[in-house]
């Protein structure tokens, strides 16, 4: 991430708003034991270095909890982590041995139930992250890039993605597969968003320069 990168996403039109940022943890010291090259304040500066070029960006990220040796404490500042930087959607997974790794021999292995709990309560924190990012969006006109067809789960006839990687769901038919439309953002969900289709001839987003 250098600011090359962040002057690219803020001027180029055809760069989405949307990055994933992997961070794996928010404990320095389980990020030391797991060889990272950064600390959790270097990947802070990241984020609020991206966010002053891209201010509407959107950010997803991966977690790995219960890796060796990690307290209760090094899970807090992971809890932590979420909270502040606020991410849109992640991938979480508890840590499991790999062969040929120097994990694998650490002595200070956490138990599965342990594991599973606190990869629970990482769901149940981000859960309510987004939600609360989604609900944000309400009222919003958004650009979205229809990507199939009806969805009898989501009662849609058609879904698509906005510029942040946000699933959005039409209870009407919209163009074809492929196609870009103005959706209005009508209701908010945990994983998706739902609209309609706008009409208008304002410009959904303002053009790059």
């Amino acid at each position: 991430m250098t600011p090359d990168l962040y002057a690219a996403m803020a001027a180029c039109r055809g760069v989405c708003e949307h990055l994933h940022l992997p961070v794996q943890s928010g404990s320095d010291r389980v990020l030391a034991r797991m060889r990272r090259l950064y600390t959790r304040a270097q990947y802070l500066e990241v984020v609020r270095r991206l966010r002053e070029a891209v201010p509407d960006v959107a950010l997803s990220t991966d977690l790995i909890v219960g890796f060796p040796g990690e307290t209760e404490e090094d899970h807090g500042a992971t809890l932590d982590l979420l909270r502040e930087v606020g991410y849109d959607s992640l991938f979480a997974f508890y840590y499991s041995p790999r062969p040929h790794t120097p994990a694998r021999d650490f002595p200070d292995q956490i138990p599965d139930e342990v594991k599973r709990e606190r990869l629970a309560q990482v769901f149940k924190l981000q859960a309510a992250i987004g939600l609360e990012a989604n609900r944000a969006r309400i009222g919003r006109r958004e650009e979205v890039l229809v990507e199939r067809g009806r969805s009898e789960k989501e009662g849609s006839l058609a879904s698509g993605r906005t510029r942040q990687n946000r699933w959005v769901h039409f209870p009407v038919d919209a163009p074809e597969i492929g196609s870009e439309v103005n959706s209005e953002i009508t209701e908010a969900f945990t994983y998706y968003l739902k609209g309609k289709i706008y009409d208008g001839r304002e410009p959904v987003t303002p053009p790059k320069y």
